[in-house]
């Protein structure tokens, strides 16, 4: 069926996204690389969202406190003390386009909303500790990583800022803020850019967040892709196979059901049998390391191993795919679009990307040996299982590749050599 023109949504432009003060933005890249904001000072925001990987780090689950390198090549430390307790349990997701302003919720499993149900603007795991001022969700988003245990905090007994958020989340914001305001490079960067500090002392958490969210934001917006200019009148911006692969995308494929709207996302949660394996994101009665997704949030059954439609452009930069990053491939995603349990039945542990970890792996995927969990995961799936030949296939996957953008892999600012902290900044 041919993609109408009611089908397909409108070219994004700058006028969709946010604006963010270019030195803030600045100011932003440089919080973004710098390890100071990790507990141990050894991990920063660009580890695991690097440009190097569309964003996100090329590996199914990754490493974060505890580990050294970048990308696939991250391992984790060998000594005992300092090496990691369990591997993230989701995949890194990507940050194009979060900053754009129809985006309403965040992370895999929507636990980041906008919301005024605590007066802050937002429902979020800090819920009413979540302090005000945070200027967009993409802002409230860069609270979250500093504070978990796993990915950038530490555990507790090692630095102060671990110790405090397993107190209470909001302990350890002040910490931080401090560490960073006390740079003099940063605090009269701060004075320059926000008018309402006068001075370093005024340097919040809040401030970090913003600065930071206005950095990815500008950093990661990708509005000049072909598809773009497709929708924009240009029709040569497609050739045959990637409009053929379109008419498919919103027609016969059934892919625009979920990946609608000027994102290619619903923003909704979708259970797509996708294989589970690693920690998960367990809830704290879970006696098994499983992942129920949204349920987790929403304490709804329905919601069970349902997980956030995620957006389209520069997909092909972004694999592994699924939230676990199960599948490699952007073909392999393709097609288990199209019979999930087949594709469920048919994967194989080789196939996940997994940096190795040997006081880890025995338990890395004992999930699947749970046949009651397996089976509650297998009955959960949302879509129906559709025909396409290799070639359609083929055609799909052209599409998707028109999402790349024209500057995605040259960005505006880029990774700085330096940071004013003068801790080692992840390059290559």
């Amino acid at each position: 069926m041919p993609a109408g023109a009611e089908s397909l949504p409108p070219p994004l432009t700058a006028d969709d996204f946010h604006a963010f003060d270019p030195a803030k933005a600045r100011l932003g890249q440089l919080l973004f690389y710098d390890k100071i904001l990790s507990g141990n000072q050894n991990i920063s925001c660009g580890t695991c969202h690097h440009p190097r990987f569309g964003s996100s780090d090329g590996l199914s689950l990754g490493i974060g406190e505890g580990g050294d390198g970048l990308g696939p090549k991250r391992i984790s430390l060998e000594d005992p003390k300092n090496r990691i307790h369990k591997r993230i349990p989701r995949n890194s997701p990507a940050l194009w386009n979060l900053a754009h302003k129809d985006l309403r919720n965040m992370f895999h499993d929507g636990r980041l909303e906008i919301s005024d149900i605590y007066g802050n603007g937002f429902n979020s795991p800090a819920e009413e500790y979540l302090p005000q001022g945070l200027e967009t969700i993409l802002a409230a988003q860069a609270m979250f990583p500093v504070t978990a245990e796993h990915e950038m905090a530490g555990n507790p007994g090692e630095n102060e800022i671990a110790g405090a958020v397993k107190d209470s989340i909001d302990l350890g914001w002040p910490i931080l803020a401090k560490r960073v305001r006390t740079i003099p490079e940063y605090g009269e960067m701060f004075v320059a850019a926000f008018d309402h500090v006068k001075s370093p002392e005024d340097v919040t958490i809040v401030d970090i967040a913003n600065a930071i969210a206005a950095f990815v934001g500008t950093e990661f917006q990708s509005i000049d892709t072909p598809f773009d200019r497709y929708l924009a009148g240009d029709t040569a911006a497609l050739d045959a196979g990637q409009r053929r692969g379109m008419d498919l995308f919103f027609g016969d494929a059934g892919c625009a059901s979920c990946h609608n709207g000027p994102l290619l996302t619903d923003q909704e949660f979708h259970a797509l049998c996708v294989p589970q394996f690693g920690p998960g994101r367990t809830r704290p009665f879970d006696p098994i390391p499983r992942d129920v997704g949204r349920m987790g949030e929403s304490d709804r059954l329905e919601d069970a191993y349902r997980f956030r439609t995620p957006a389209l452009r520069n997909v092909a930069l972004t694999a592994p795919y699924g939230h676990n990053g199960a599948i490699p491939t952007l073909e392999g995603i393709v097609r288990h679009h199209l019979n999930p349990r087949q594709s469920l039945a048919s994967w194989s542990p080789d196939m996940a990307d997994l940096p190795k970890v040997a006081w880890l792996q025995a338990t890395d995927f004992i999930i699947m040996e749970d046949a009651a969990e397996m089976a509650r995961q297998v009955a959960a799936l949302d879509i129906e299982p559709r025909q396409l030949t290799d070639a359609e296939v083929a055609d799909v996957v052209a599409f998707l590749h028109a999402l790349t953008g024209d500057t995605a892999q040259d960005l505006p600012l880029g990774v700085p050599e330096t940071v004013p902290s003068g801790l080692p900044v992840d390059i290559d």
